[in-house]
């Protein structure tokens, strides 16, 4: 049966289906859907930035507003890594790792070391014993109270959005990518994946400003770096920081339960939802991550009760930003306004 035909299997009446197995059906990816899903990505986003550098290097500096259609297209392109990492891009693991490598070199993202990282937090997400890497750092209520007055502060300033959406993607993308951090110890592939995508990114940087000049290049590389950055950390972050989000300790945790209910459906705009991949459909994400981003909007179609699950709008996502600490009374997020009005 083709990938557009699949049927959807229904669920035992009364019973909560066994989701992994029931979204099996929609793993498979149509290579040639995802090659195209590349070429309209990438050519794109060649070609803006190709003419705002040119712009602003011969001085027309309106070339600087292709950067934002750019950076949007440079979030696509991550989000395509993102399904090369979990092997469903092409089910191929040479062709999605290759596809993947290159890709790191212009979303400054080493794949090998991030694909690592990343498939921690699919492995541990909602678990509060398991918290840490590949994740936005979330402390409960009682270990805020527990830190020093220094290191409260540092907390609040970790969860300020100025910190967390403008200098965290700086300082993610442009530098803590590098090296290997948290993963140091973890044997040779991190440091190889860090070091050689640091040489082509060089290599490449070289070669641009040898075209066009130092200044050229980065008046146009860092806007669109960052934007998209900032958009990306963003994504991640209303992806699990929401009101109705799910954390849970051992032996409590379980899987389904954390990836349905602690992650949200990001309902977007048309032309949002295909930047961004589909990716705001991240319950479903966590379910099976080895659903093809262009195939999940397919499960919604066929099983409409998950529509209604984890749903947040641009307009409530608006309202995540105060959540910053997990009660483990309320089982909910709350912000440090309502943690302080609460009794010790």
């Amino acid at each position: 049966m083709s990938f557009t035909q699949a049927m959807p299997i229904s669920p035992l009446p009364g019973s909560e289906p066994a989701w992994p197995k029931v979204l099996a059906n929609y793993r498979q990816p149509h290579r040639g859907r995802s090659l195209l899903e590349l070429i309209v990505t990438l050519v794109p986003f060649v070609c803006l930035w190709t003419l705002a550098a040119m712009s602003v290097h011969h001085g027309f500096w309106w070339g600087m507003a292709l950067t934002i259609p750019a950076a949007g297209f440079l979030l696509r392109l991550f989000m395509i890594q993102h399904d090369c990492g979990h092997g469903s891009f092409f089910a191929h693991r040479k062709a999605d790792d290759w596809t993947g490598r290159l890709i790191g070199v212009l979303t400054l993202t080493p794949y090998d070391y991030w694909r690592r990282a990343h498939a921690e937090h699919h492995a541990s997400a909602g678990n509060l014993d398991q918290r840490g890497v590949g994740d936005i750092t979330t402390l409960t209520v009682t270990e805020y109270r527990d830190l020093s007055r220094a290191r409260r502060l540092a907390y609040r300033l970790y969860r300020n959005p100025v910190v967390m959406f403008g200098i965290g993607p700086i300082w993610l993308f442009l530098f803590k990518q590098r090296l290997p951090f948290g993963l140091m110890r973890s044997g040779a592939e991190p440091w190889v994946s860090t070091m050689t995508t640091n040489l082509a990114i060089l290599v490449l940087a070289l070669g641009l400003t040898g075209l066009m000049g130092f200044g050229s290049f980065m008046i146009v590389q860092l806007p669109v770096v960052v934007l998209a950055g900032s958009a990306g950390v963003w994504l991640f972050y209303v992806q699990h920081q929401f009101e109705e989000t799910h954390w849970s300790q051992n032996p409590q945790w379980r899987f389904q339960d954390a990836a349905l209910h602690g992650s949200s459906y990001y309902e977007l705009p048309l032309v949002l939802r295909w930047l961004t991949a589909n990716i705001g459909i991240h319950h479903v994400h966590h379910l099976s991550s080895r659903v093809p981003s262009y195939r999940l909007p397919e499960v919604l179609r066929d099983y409409p009760e998950l529509r209604g699950i984890g749903r947040i709008t641009i307009m409530e996502s608006l309202h995540c930003v105060k959540l910053v600490l997990w009660d483990e009374y309320s089982q909910r997020l709350v912000s440090f306004r309502e943690a302080d009005a609460m009794p010790s």
